[in-house]
C-alpha cells in the first residue's frame, strides 16, 4: 500500500478482533488535511461511509479526531500552523465548527445516513469522577441511540496543566472510559516499524506486539506532521495504555479508510498490541490514567512482589524513599529499579512516607503520632501496570 511495507494480509489471521462490538477510531490530522490547511472531504467522506458499514454490522463506533487546528488554519487564513498559543487557540475555535459540520454533512449523505455527537474535553473532564461518569453516560447514550460520537480536544481552553498533550492518548483514554473492545488509530504510515522508512528503506513491519519491552520502545521516533502534534511515541504510549487496560489497539495505514474494515475481519494488516489478559475494571482504569502521577514511592522487590503477585497493600517495610513532592490523597508511581510498575492513591505526603519509610507499622505510627498506621497504599486504590 503506497510503496510502503506490509505485513502479508491473510483472513481471520486475528480472530478474536471479529467479535469486536465497541471501537474507537482515531484518525490523525496529516489524514484528515493532507499536511495542508484544508479538510480532505473526499477523504472524510469515505472514512464516514466506511464507519456507517461497520456500524451496520452491529458494532458501535466512536471517533477520537484531530483536524480542528489544521482547518481552523483555512479558514483564518494561515498558510501555516501557527506558532503562538492565542492564535492556535483561535484556530481550533475556528475550525472546530468547520470540522463537525463536515463531519454532520458526510454522516448525513451515507446510506443509511447517521447522526453524529460532539464531545470536546480537557483532562480535568477524566480526573474529576463526576465528570468522567457524565462523559461515559454521554458516550454510551450516543452510542445506544445509533449516533456516532466526534471526539476532540477543547484546545480553545486547554493549558498545559489539563491537556492530553496528543489526541493518541485522548483516544487511549476513551477506549477505557467507553469500555471499548479495540482502538484503532489510522496513520499515514503501515504501523510499527523496526527502523525509519526514510533512512531504511527495508524497515519492516512489526505485525504483532504483545508487550512494550524497551527494544520495541526503542522503534518509535519523536516526530510528527507539520499541522500535528503526535508520532510513534505518543502512539506507543496508547498502545501501553491499551495493554495495561486490557483492550487491543491496531495501529494501521489510513490513507485508504476502508482499511478499518480489514481490520474488524481480522485480517493482519498494520500492527496490532495484543492485550496480555483480562481488562481492569472501569473504576481502575480511571485510577491509572486518568490523571498525572504527582510523584514516586521507591519500593524493593520484596514489596514490588507482594504487591503485584499477591495482591497485597504497600506498608511501610517495603519503602525505600519517595521522588516528587505530593500530599495525602494524590496519585503517585510505584518504581522498583528505575521501573514503574503501578500507580495509586497515596494515604500520605511525600513527607511523611519519608519519615516512616522502612519502619514497622508500629514505628510508623509512633513517628507521625497515630494510633495506628494505615497501609500507604491499599490495595483497592492500587493498579498495577
Amino acid at each position: 500500500m503506497h510503496g510502503h511495507p506490509q505485513a502479508i494480509s491473510s483472513p481471520h489471521a486475528r480472530p478474536e478482533l471479529l467479535k469486536a462490538r465497541r471501537v474507537v477510531v482515531k484518525i490523525g490530522t496529516a489524514l484528515l488535511t493532507g499536511n495542508t490547511t484544508h479538510v480532505d472531504r473526499r477523504f472524510l467522506l469515505k472514512l464516514c461511509g466506511t464507519v456507517g458499514k461497520l456500524c451496520e454490522q452491529g458494532r458501535e463506533v466512536a471517533i477520537v479526531t484531530s483536524g480542528a487546528i489544521g482547518a481552523g488554519c483555512g479558514v483564518l487564513g494561515y498558510a501555516t500552523r501557527p506558532p503562538s498559543l492565542p492564535e492556535r487557540q483561535a484556530c481550533a475555535s475556528a475550525g472546530q465548527v468547520e470540522l463537525m459540520k463536515l463531519y454532520a454533512q458526510a454522516f448525513r449523505r451515507i446510506r443509511p445516513p447517521r447522526a453524529v455527537g460532539q464531545l470536546l474535553l480537557t483532562r480535568d473532564c477524566l480526573v474529576d469522577r463526576n465528570r468522567y461518569l457524565n462523559v461515559r453516560n454521554t458516550l454510551r447514550m450516543l452510542l445506544k441511540r445509533g449516533a456516532v460520537p466526534i471526539i476532540n480536544e477543547n484546545d480553545t481552553v486547554s493549558v498545559e496543566e489539563i491537556r492530553f498533550g496528543d489526541n493518541d492518548t485522548l483516544s487511549a483514554l476513551l477506549a477505557g472510559v467507553a469500555q471499548a473492545d479495540l482502538l484503532v488509530i489510522l496513520t499515514d504510515v503501515p504501523g510499527l516499524l523496526d527502523a525509519d522508512p526514510r533512512t531504511h528503506p527495508q524497515a519492516r513491519l512489526i505485525p504483532t506486539v504483545d508487550s512494550l519491552a524497551p527494544e520495541i520502545e526503542a522503534f518509535a521516533k519523536p516526530t510528527g506532521s507539520f499541522l500535528g502534534t503526535g508520532g510513534m511515541v505518543s502512539k506507543l504510549a496508547a498502545a501501553r495504555i491499551g495493554l495495561a487496560s486490557g483492550f487491543g489497539v491496531v495501529l494501521a495505514d489510513g490513507r485508504d479508510p476502508a482499511v478499518l474494515l480489514d481490520v474488524l475481519a481480522g485480517r493482519e494488516v498494520g500492527t496490532y498490541f495484543r492485550p496480555p489478559g483480562d481488562r481492569i475494571s472501569a473504576r481502575k482504569q480511571w485510577l491509572a490514567f486518568a490523571d498525572k502521577p504527582k510523584g514516586a514511592i521507591l519500593v524493593d522487590p520484596g514489596a514490588r512482589d507482594a504487591l503485584v503477585k499477591r495482591n497485597k497493600s504497600l506498608l511501610p517495610p517495603g519503602i525505600l524513599g519517595v521522588a516528587g513532592t505530593y500530599e495525602a490523597g494524590e496519585l503517585v508511581s510505584l518504581v522498583c529499579a528505575g521501573r514503574e510498575f503501578g500507580r495509586g492513591v497515596s494515604n500520605f505526603s511525600s513527607a511523611q512516607i519519608a519519615r516512616i519509610r522502612g519502619k514497622n507499622t508500629a514505628q510508623a505510627a509512633a513517628e507521625l503520632g497515630l494510633p495506628l498506621c494505615d497501609e500507604v497504599v491499599h490495595r483497592d486504590n492500587l493498579v498495577i501496570l
